[in-house]
């Protein structure tokens, strides 16, 4: 049988996989926080095929070997920072620079988001959008008049009845030894993976950390034109795996024609 067949289908199924990835970048270009997806490919082992000419001087018969194909060596994604957009809203929060904002899930285990729209919960802790408080836990109170996030995650807040803020705790960081190995969630949350390592929880601005911008949202870090070059060079990336079918498929029609 033709390999040629089978060699050309991985590249159709995995062009396919680009193809989807880039579409879904796409889609989240103006979603706060996302983080574009990158797809790469890794060659299919490979096979002897036979052993070419005799041993020449007592030197071994050279051997010929034969790829298989393409597949998926990883779907990571690449945390390149976005800009950061200007909202004047005191519970939006960007990190400039590297770390993640750590937060608590229903089933009490840890995420790590880049930062968002943060919301005061029906406790008076500060919360994701989602309703996810922050760890270490902060607690504002629902009588908030005022909230003020430093640069360093020093976290201020002032009630009606207060005539001056007092400091109700401090926003850490955390950061990763290999961030391409974050496992997505979805709703800009990532879980740790044993390629990303645990977490590693720093002061904002130490440590190689970045710091908080208070009244910011980072956007998405898609690149329009960047992702429609990709997605050409798929597409003719595809289309010639279509034509090494259809030639492969025209030799195997011309074998069964030859006694006709």
């Amino acid at each position: 049988m033709n390999d040629a067949l089978y060699i050309a289908a991985t590249g159709m199924q995995m062009q396919q996989k680009s193809v989807d990835t880039i579409a879904n970048n796409l889609a989240n270009l103006s979603t706060t926080g996302f983080k574009k997806s990158r797809v790469t490919f890794e060659d299919l082992v490979y096979r002897e095929l036979n052993r070419a000419g005799a041993a020449d001087e007592g030197q071994p018969a050279r051997s010929l070997w034969h790829g298989g194909g393409v597949g998926m060596f990883s779907l990571a994604k690449t945390f390149t920072p976005g800009e950061l957009r200007k909202t004047d809203s005191p519970l939006d929060l960007a990190i400039q620079g590297d770390g993640f904002l750590e937060v608590l899930m229903p089933d009490g285990s840890a995420a790590y988001s880049r930062g968002g729209a943060l919301m005061v919960d029906r406790d008076g802790f500060l919360a994701t959008a989602d309703g996810h408080q922050l760890k270490p836990a902060i607690h504002v109170g629902l009588d908030v008049k005022s909230v003020q996030v430093r640069a360093d995650g020093q976290v201020l807040v002032q009630s009606r009845d207060q005539s001056a803020a007092s400091e109700a705790g401090r926003i850490e960081l955390s950061h990763f030894n290999d961030t391409t190995g974050l496992v997505s969630l979805g709703s800009n949350l990532y879980l740790p993976s044993a390629r990303s390592g645990d977490a590693v929880y720093s002061k904002a601005g130490e440590e190689g950390a970045g710091t908080l911008a208070q009244g910011y949202l980072e956007a998405s870090n898609v690149n329009l034109v960047s992702e429609m070059v990709d997605l050409m060079a798929a597409q003719r990336a595809y289309e010639s795996s279509v034509k090494v079918i259809q030639a492969a498929d025209e030799m195997l029609g011309m074998s069964n024609n030859l006694r006709k």
